[in-house]
């Protein structure tokens, strides 16, 4: 769609493209937000710090207000808002600078309430964007194009969802109560997600010092997380995640799962209820939940520490594994295709465990070992393609 646009700031009588909106659902339909994605190089613009009403194409949604604010390229968004929020980085080739905040906000045909009440300003002296308002309908969405490497600190009540995608901070702290955040290919320093009830999910692939609690039913999915500190918790939700490469990460759950894919580095895994389960792990691990089970792939041996208080234990390891093994529990079956040497069988009480040596380890290898003294801890050797062919 095209304007006839006139006047000294426009160069005289030209065609300039009209900022387009495309509505797109959020990821798995769990936020309403509609991404408005901007066209041309900035033909027309606004002075900095106004503000216009705007129309749009999509008939399920009316464009409200936009705003462009001059800004430092190194700043602060700080969001109060009870309506779904996007943050994406500026365009780099529109506005090369990086300084500029565009700030957009739309809701549904007659969902205009509390419009007034939206505060959108910026400090200079605290070099802090602010987007306030307790008021607003939140069936509104508000969608803001910041300089790629700005701090967030954002709070969403009630329902609202937090999308940000491909930002670089040192500081983000994300606070929902039924809303879901959404993190997409994003880096910080320092990432703290916390949510009452929603979810919390990430995609492609997060690098930071994350920590994330996610209370009553929230859950947790994640595709890749990269960083030296990483600390999650949930209480009656799953945690998953497809690939963690840390330094040292603690992640646990009260009543949820714990689901891993391929994992690397020094983990504490603790659950009370939950299944923790892991297709392939590389490094320390120590896992230990009260009634779940846990299976656990370890292709590559640091430290294994596993106990499971009344539920029971699977380990599968590859043949040429060197290790240590002590396996204790009601029972203990080792597979005949793994080759264990110096086998000693120990019973006491009501249990039983088995200590040996995998392929000649020697006397400074590292160990693995398993207690589930109310249940069955079985031993199997099984190779990393394995793993992937029982995972696909």
């Amino acid at each position: 769609m095209f304007a006839l646009c006139s006047g000294w700031g426009c160069g005289g009588l030209r065609l300039c493209q009209l900022r387009g909106w495309i509505g797109e659902a959020v990821e798995r339909g769990t936020c309403r937000a509609y991404h408005g994605r901007r066209y041309g190089s900035g033909g027309c613009d606004r002075r900095p710090g106004s503000e216009s009403e705007v129309t749009s194409p999509d008939p399920t949604r009316r464009a409200l207000k936009e705003w462009t604010l001059l800004v430092s390229p190194f700043g602060r968004l700080r969001a109060r808002l009870p309506c779904d929020l996007t943050v994406r980085p500026l365009d780099p080739f529109t506005y090369p600078d990086a300084d500029r905040v565009l700030v957009a906000v739309s809701s549904v045909e007659g969902g205009a309430q509390g419009l007034d009440s939206l505060q959108v300003r910026y400090d200079e002296a605290r070099k802090e964007m602010a987007i306030v308002s307790e008021t607003i309908d939140p069936q509104a969405s508000v969608e803001v194009d910041a300089p790629l490497k700005f701090d967030l600190n954002i709070k969403s009540s009630g329902s609202g969802c937090v999308k940000v995608q491909k930002i670089e901070c040192d500081n983000c702290k994300i606070e929902t109560e039924l809303g879901t955040s959404i993190l997409q290919s994003f880096k910080s320093q320092k990432l703290h997600v916390q949510t009452k009830g929603g979810k919390v999910i990430c995609l492609g692939t997060v690098y930071g010092n994350v920590d994330i609690h996610a209370s009553e039913k929230s859950t947790v999915t994640i595709d890749k997380l990269q960083g030296s500190s990483v600390t999650i918790s949930t209480e009656d939700g799953f945690l998953k995640a497809k690939y963690l490469y840390t330094e040292s990460s603690f992640l646990s759950s009260a009543a949820g799962d714990i689901t891993l894919g391929s994992v690397h580095g020094n983990i504490t895994l603790q659950s009370k209820m939950g299944n923790i389960t892991i297709d392939s792990f590389s490094g320390c691990l120590k896992a230990s939940t009260h009634q779940g089970s846990i299976d656990v792939h370890v292709s590559q041996l640091g430290e294994v520490d596993l106990k499971s208080h009344k539920g029971s234990i699977i380990v599968k390891v590859p043949s040429s594994l060197q290790t240590h093994l002590q396996l204790s529990g009601k029972e203990v079956d080792v597979n005949s295709e793994v080759h264990v040497q110096e086998i000693a069988e120990a019973h006491k009480d009501d249990g039983v465990t088995i200590t040996g040596i995998m392929n000649e380890a020697g006397k400074h290898e590292k160990w693995i070992k398993a207690d589930a003294p109310k249940g069955t801890v079985s031993f199997r050797s099984q190779s990393w393609f394995q793993s992937l062919q029982l995972q696909d």
